[in-house]
């Protein structure tokens, strides 16, 4: 996960703009400042690498960082992970020297704070007016701002007298811009989804797209805002499955129990194998704070299309892991032809598909981007099983194609 693996994998994905993640750490924040040059007004690229008209790499990178605040209101332990966007390293240097008196930052990329959110909003805005402040995977259970274990029930609560100043949240890998659409307290909210990725490979899983006449930090800002909407505007997203997120069900890990809000309800939110509580999962702890019915649509509210990452629909193709050789084999082949990742899971026709890989492989993509897969919902640190193909389908077309 160094900034040239992460430029190099932008490029194959069809990413413009990402984020560093983790400046708060010094060393990764010195790494920061070694490798990358402005670009842009906010943005940066790799001093060396693959240079376009203006002399700067095309890819271009945005200063951010996830911290996690544990602490004690209101009788209560709350636990909420928040993003921080930058627009500057001077104004990095502020917030990594004011939350270097409150703890330590070298321990972890995401470091664990004991402090209250609005105290780290707070600290975030003073370094800089122009920064933003984002709870990160909104829902999910432990670690943010309305998880069932350790969240509140509205922004407001949280962040206080500093709510006005937060613009977006992020849904997280467990819901979807129609579940939130369900609280209308978010409609003023800009919703983003990001690819909490880990891995190079996993970036692009979730993205933003942004339609705007100049390419910079204020203009992404400006979009998340709703400042300007006719120089600068979020248009779409693209989210996973939420079903296929850790979280999206109630259950219990251990005990191997997946179940629906409407289950959880039949057993009072108690396990049925131990008797203990159950992890409460998006989909219900949405339910709980919903004043809108299932369904409800937000006509103001940018376009979203829910993917499965395109090594994942090869691999179900081919009956094999995504970690195998002939898928990786079959993914760069795809790439090379089409451009990158999204070109080929959004832009590319059928016909075109057919033509640059194997025919299940174009069926199964196409099969994406009409939503006709089959989830096994995640829960309780479980991701969920998505399958696009039947097991007899696949193997028969598969042999059909290595026959002839």
């Amino acid at each position: 996960m160094d900034l040239e693996a992460l430029d190099r994998w932008a490029k194959i994905k069809g990413i413009i703009v990402l984020g560093t993640g983790d400046f708060t750490h010094p060393e990764w924040f010195r790494n920061l400042e070694e490798k990358l040059e402005p670009a842009e007004p906010g943005l940066f690229c790799l001093k060396a690498g693959p240079k376009v008209a203006g002399g700067s790499s095309n890819i271009r990178f945005i200063l951010t960082a996830e911290i996690s605040c544990i602490y004690s209101k209101k009788g209560k332990v709350r636990k909420i992970h928040t993003l921080v966007f930058a627009p500057s390293f001077e104004a990095v240097e502020k917030i990594n020297t004011f939350l270097g008196w409150t703890g330590n930052l070298k321990s972890d990329g995401r470091p664990i704070l004991g402090m209250d959110a609005k105290e780290l909003a707070k600290i975030v805005l003073d370094s800089s007016p122009e920064c933003l402040v984002i709870p990160a995977h909104a829902w999910t259970p432990w670690f943010s701002i309305f998880g069932s274990k350790s969240g509140f029930d509205s922004i407001e609560e949280c962040f206080e007298d500093f709510s006005k100043y937060i613009f977006a949240i992020e849904t997280g890998l467990s819901s979807d811009p129609a579940m939130n659409w369900r609280l209308s307290a978010l409609d003023k909210i800009t919703l983003i989804s990001n690819s909490d990725s880990h891995s190079p490979g996993k970036i692009g899983r979730e993205a933003n797209i942004f339609q705007s006449n100049n390419l910079s930090y204020q203009s992404i800002a400006g979009a998340l805002k709703k400042e300007n909407v006719k120089d600068s505007k979020m248009i779409s997203t693209i989210e996973f499955f939420p079903e296929e997120g850790k979280y999206h069900f109630d259950g219990h890990r251990l005990c191997e129990v997946s179940l629906s809000p409407k289950e959880s309800k039949k057993y009072n939110n108690i396990c049925p194998k131990c008797g203990k509580p159950l992890t409460i999962g998006v989909l219900n702890r949405v339910e709980e704070l919903a004043d809108r019915p299932e369904g409800f649509i937000l006509e103001s509210a940018p376009t979203y299309k829910n993917l499965i990452p395109l090594d994942e629909i090869i691999a179900d193709a081919l009956r094999s892991t995504v970690v195998s050789k002939r898928v990786a084999e079959e993914y760069k082949n795809l790439i090379k032809k089409v451009g990158n990742e999204f070109n080929a899971i959004l832009r590319a026709s059928r016909s075109d598909l057919e033509m640059a890989t194997l025919p299940e492989i174009a069926e199964g993509i196409m099969r994406v981007r009409e939503g006709r897969v089959n989830i096994a919902p995640g829960y309780d640190g479980t991701y969920g099983k998505i399958s696009i193909f039947g097991k007899e389908e696949t193997k028969t077309k598969i042999n059909q194609k290595t026959l002839f």
